[in-house]
């Protein structure tokens, strides 16, 4: 079973809160964040993208980003934007995006549970990605990063969190500038904080991670790097829990920057052997599993995978890995979506005109769009042990960095 813990959260003043939210530092290049902190300097992007206060030459894993990040964190502490909670508390976010709302429990998750497989995976991590956030955490003392959790829902612990916010009102409470509104309130009853973490012990098995899997691999390589002189705060990581009925999983598409030994009439017609191939008058966005949208050329296609050329298997009928199997590999060289700088990933909350913009450009050469991942997809892959394919899933809306921060030391 699980086991979570209140924290002391360093959170922002509530009059500071909706400028202080930024969005993760993981869906942001340092030139859009550069643009986003723009003339607000109470942006969490100064800690999470620290590089945007340097010139922008500035080899952004370099130790002088950290150092910066956490002279940064110390500025907002000093003056009075972010304090430290006075007790350990539960806090429960509310995100509410285009009418839909999901509501999930910001805790503690032990390491331990995530070291012992109760806390599962379905992607593998990037060496340097997860550097990245070792440094980060080292240098700072701070998980600034959450890691959405998924949850098979239990009845008890929705009525408990439920009766919170009916009866309590929120300390945060703002609807930022991309209309997703965040509300937040704290769980500081002992009582109730003690009911909320015997109903995850004895109701909730195990943790599903949704989206953070290199922060939550950084959390615990930093424990381990610690040794003894690790406090008990490092032996949790900053989480938020969200039943699975709750949470709504969007595409992840693919740009490729070149088309390997291919011209693209030859391109085109090695795909006949595996899909059924077909000129379409606008952006495909797949509405079916097995099928997907081809951008090339500046016209789109639609592709429809062929009986027989996918397996059954929960990794095999993933529409991430019939792309991987019958294009990829096969016709363009990608064996390893993870470390090939010629793929890149575009969340589907940037939309079909993003990847328009990116092959029209002359930055890549081709798009694909894909139909999303459900969430039972996810659970039945990371409950088999196995792992999807990199940058399967995008979940929206995303929490934000900087509203409850977990300080380790």
């Amino acid at each position: 079973m699980i086991t979570i813990s209140p924290f002391k959260a360093l959170r922002p003043e509530a009059q500071f809160a909706k400028q202080v939210a930024s969005r993760p530092y993981d869906v942001l290049n340092s030139k859009e964040a550069r643009v986003e902190a723009q003339g607000n300097p109470n942006s969490f992007l100064h800690i999470t993208k620290s590089e945007i206060d340097l010139p922008e030459s500035t080899d952004i894993h370099s130790q002088l980003v950290y150092d910066t990040a956490k002279e940064n964190l110390q500025a907002f502490i000093s003056r009075n934007i972010l304090f430290t909670e006075s007790k350990p508390c539960y806090y429960i976010y509310r995100l509410i995006m285009n009418g839909k709302s999901q509501t999930g429990l910001v805790c503690g998750s032990a390491v331990n549970d995530y070291e012992n497989g109760l806390i599962k995976k379905h992607e593998f991590t990037r060496p340097e990605k997860e550097l990245d956030r070792i440094n980060h955490i080292k240098t700072t003392g701070a998980q600034t990063g959450n890691v959405f959790l998924a949850y098979k829902n239990v009845a008890e612990i929705d009525a408990l969190i439920g009766k919170w916010t009916t009866d309590k009102n929120p300390q945060y409470d703002f609807v930022a500038d991309d209309d997703i509104q965040h509300s937040i309130w704290i769980v500081n009853d002992d009582a109730v904080i003690g009911q909320i973490s015997d109903l995850f012990r004895t109701k909730v098995p195990c943790t599903y991670i949704a989206d953070g899997h290199h922060r939550a691999a950084s959390a615990a390589k930093v424990r381990t790097a610690l040794g003894p002189q690790a406090t008990e705060a490092a032996d949790y990581f900053l989480t938020t829990l969200f039943p699975s009925n709750q949470l709504h999983i969007m595409d992840y598409n693919r740009v490729i920057k070149d088309l390997g030994n291919h011209t693209v009439d030859s391109f085109l017609q090695s795909l006949d052997e595996k899909f059924v191939v077909t000129k379409a008058d606008k952006a495909v966005r797949p509405e079916a599993l097995h099928q997907f949208g081809l951008y090339i050329n500046q016209q789109w296609y639609q592709l429809a995978s062929k009986p027989g050329t996918y397996t059954e298997d929960p990794i095999g009928i993933l529409d991430i890995s019939i792309l991987q199997q019958n294009v990829l590999e096969p016709l363009l060289d990608i064996k390893d979506q993870r470390t090939d700088k010629r793929i890149d990933f575009v969340g589907g909350i940037r939309g079909l005109e993003e990847l328009e913009k990116r092959v029209d450009s002359g930055e890549m050469v081709l798009a694909i769009s894909l139909y999303p991942v459900s969430i039972q997809q996810l659970f039945d892959i990371a409950d088999s042990g196995n792992v999807m394919p990199p940058k399967s899933t995008w979940f929206e809306p995303k929490l934000r960095d900087g509203l409850l921060t977990h300080l380790i030391h």
